[in-house]
């Protein structure tokens, strides 16, 4: 819906649905999937619901009416200073979901919004607008997610980062749901829950019912009413190890055209996600940027729908290929004319996938070189996985050598994907360091259910993982910390002197009333580049 459609007005408390003095709030059947927000700007925030006017207007169905859906959003819970309503249409065509860019309203502040259809009142949700271009907020603080697959547990970590009151938005950095079949890809117990449908989703219809299922998460629904989400999509979004021109989890001889279920894909994240896109109707991209005062800028990558294929991780000097991109050249350009550019104190780089050299081994500079022109191994050693970054090394270097150029070391990369946590310095040649200068810090947040390295493995937690974490951090020394079998999120925080991250790791991802434990706390001050251990945030 665009922005200067809406219905606007400070004092029009009286004239909508929710005036009627016998309506009461509900959750269910109309407002089954929740409220949410997201993409804030100092003025303005998506807004976001999906309603189910009848019984036969299930996700996925293409049924049911069209039908009138009233927003307000107020200064206060209680809706006595409302100051913007409208009414927007919502039908089949976009499976009964709403997103409006509600604008006029003023920075830094906190406010209310709530939807009404057929009677019914939604849940009332939370939102929070960026500082004003100027400003300098005291802190920034992230609740940062990945990966939660429904059927490795249940998203205890989102019930922990709803019960906070001290974020100002939830980066989410990819994996929000998974496309396999039933069974096909859970945890150590099995499928905790099923996934709905039982297939490997595949069609629009698909997409829509899998993130609707999603969105009756009790957990997920409380923290997307609780604060604004900025989010990116990975590979299962649409099909595992996705890029451009396909995935590694699709059989075009039996899934059809790759471009086809990919735009199923896209469409069903744009209807069901708070996302604002960027972009024309004819290029829409979910690559963006979010400025917060002059504390922060943070730049959302999206990393699947423009890199080349994968190639295999001993496939040799292929992975240096100068031509390989995993972002394409149009966001690479848009990225590194804003991360050399920009006058916040702080570079955040949303980043779905890590960018920490992870190789096997870096050799001191001479000796790689040697064996470089002996075998054609990569420069920095084998990488262990080339769907990260390292399989794009051109890429890196590109981006590297820019932020090095702009003097630009107070950049921190939030990164999800591999479902275990890690910290690290970001040198311009890892096989140097420590000399080597460094251009940023990578803080990894592991998965919220997906399964990790003690599960995949079949053994005990902190058993056969410990080892393989010392080995990890003693040949790949710029790699500061790593944890390889805890489930959880982070907590980031920005201020004017510092980023630091609290990791907080739940006790166990099967049982819906988990617990959670600090599992580590690192920080960079701002002008050092490089991190160190820290006490956890108050």
């Amino acid at each position: 819906m665009s922005r200067r459609t809406l219905l606007r007005s400070a004092t029009l408390t009286g004239a909508l649905v929710w005036a009627a003095p016998a309506l009461a709030h509900a959750a269910e059947p109309v407002f089954a999937h929740g409220v949410a927000s997201g993409d804030p700007l100092p003025d303005a925030v998506v807004l976001w619901t999906r309603v189910t006017p009848s019984p036969d207007a299930t996700p996925g169905s293409g049924r049911g009416d069209a039908v009138d859906v009233e927003w307000a959003v107020s200064r206060d819970e209680a809706f006595t200073e409302v100051v913007a309503n409208g009414r927007v249409t919502a039908g089949p065509s976009r499976d009964h979901t709403v997103s409006v860019d509600v604008d006029g309203l003023a920075p830094a502040t906190t406010y209310f919004y709530r939807f009404a259809c057929r009677g019914t009142v939604s849940a009332v949700g939370r939102t929070r607008t960026t500082a004003a271009p100027g400003t300098t907020p005291e802190r920034l603080r992230f609740g940062v997610a990945s990966c939660s697959n429904w059927e490795a547990g249940f998203f205890a970590a989102y019930r922990h980062l709803a019960a906070r009151d001290d974020l100002d938005a939830v980066v989410h950095l990819g994996d929000y749901l998974y496309e396999y079949a039933r069974g096909g890809y859970a945890g150590r117990h099995g499928a905790v829950r099923p996934h709905e449908p039982a297939h490997e989703i595949v069609s629009l219809a698909d997409y829509r019912i899998r993130h609707a299922q999603y969105k009756t998460d009790p957990d997920l629904q409380a923290l997307h009413a609780r604060v604004p989400w900025i989010v990116t999509w990975d590979d299962h979004e649409s099909a595992n190890d996705a890029y451009a021109g396909g995935a590694e989890n699709h059989d075009p001889a039996t899934e059809g055209a790759w471009a086809d279920r990919r735009a199923a894909a896209l469409q069903a994240y744009l209807e069901w996600m708070p996302v604002r896109t960027a972009g024309s109707a004819g290029d829409v991209h979910l690559y963006r940027r979010f400025r917060f005062g002059d504390l922060a800028e943070l730049s959302m990558l999206d990393l699947r729908s423009y890199r080349d294929r994968q190639v295999p991780a001993l496939a040799g000097a292929f992975v240096d290929a100068p031509d390989r991109s995993i972002t394409g050249p149009a966001q690479m350009e848009w990225l590194i004319g804003t991360v050399t550019t920009t006058s916040a104190l702080w570079n955040l780089i949303g980043n779905p996938v890590m960018i920490a050299p992870l190789a096997l081994p870096p050799l001191e500079p001479d000796e790689t070189r040697a064996l470089t022109e002996l075998t054609g191994i990569p420069e920095h050693g084998v990488p262990v996985n080339a769907d990260q970054w390292d399989g794009y090394a051109a890429d890196r270097a590109r981006l590297f050598d820019a932020l090095a150029g702009a003097g630009r070391a107070d950049t921190v990369f939030l990164t999800g994907d591999i479902h275990s946590s890690w910290c690290a310095d970001l040198p311009l040649d890892p096989a140097a360091y420590p000399a080597s200068p460094v251009v940023g810090t990578e803080m990894v947040v592991t998965s919220v259910t997906s399964k990790n390295f003690d599960e995949i493995l079949g053994t005990p937690p902190r058993s056969t993982s410990v080892g393989i974490e010392a080995a990890v951090t003693a040949v790949n020394r710029h790699i500061r910390w790593t944890e390889l079998d805890s489930h959880g999120y982070g907590v980031f925080e920005v201020t004017a002197q510092a980023a630091q991250m609290d990791w907080f790791f739940v006790d166990d991802p099967t049982d819906p009333a988990a617990g959670v434990r600090v599992g580590a706390s690192m920080r960079v001050p701002r002008g050092a580049g490089r991190v160190e251990p820290a006490a956890p945030l108050g």
